[in-house]
């Protein structure tokens, strides 16, 4: 540890991370169901759209993923920071490549925003295929991450 924060909060700190990416990743699973009930007005016949733009899914879906973004950024800084206040170094393996990997993704499949809001039917699907490999990365995260949590857990009680 280092001496810039007490063990026992850098410790603790290690669980922040996890605690937020579970979160993220249940956000995500609610943003892809917003985007597809986007894509379901946007698609529908007159009638059933009237319906369906009442749940204004489009927007909630654009703010969901705004959400997303952001807190994906913070969470990934965050992790590697307390990563680095824990050990002095990074451990550059699949958890972390992947990780700035999905940040990536996640920006880009944001950006492609403006396209999309124009009409443009390529960046949406690769807005899709983008955070579809996001949601699936994600899940391997979460497994990998167990993992890790799982090494801190076991060491700190040795």
């Amino acid at each position: 540890m280092t001496d810039l924060i007490p063990s026992s909060l850098a410790y603790n700190l290690n669980f922040l991370h996890p605690l937020l990416m579970w979160t993220l990743l249940g956000l995500s699973g609610y943003a892809m169901f917003l985007g597809i009930k986007a894509k379901k007005t946007r698609t529908a016949d007159a009638e059933t759209r009237k319906d369906l733009i009442k749940g204004q899914y489009a927007k909630r879906h654009y703010l969901f993923g705004s959400l997303l973004l952001a807190l994906m950024v913070l969470g990934t800084v965050g992790g590697m920071a307390v990563t680095y206040l824990n050990n002095g170094k990074l451990f550059v393996a699949p958890h972390l490549l992947v990780g700035l990997a999905m940040t990536c993704m996640v920006a880009v499949a944001a950006g492609l925003s403006p396209l999309m809001q124009a009409g443009n039917l390529i960046a949406r699907k690769v807005h899709v295929g983008l955070n579809m490999t996001v949601v699936t990365l994600f899940l391997w995260q979460a497994v990998s991450g167990v993992q890790i949590l799982n090494k801190i857990w076991t060491s700190r009680a040795v």
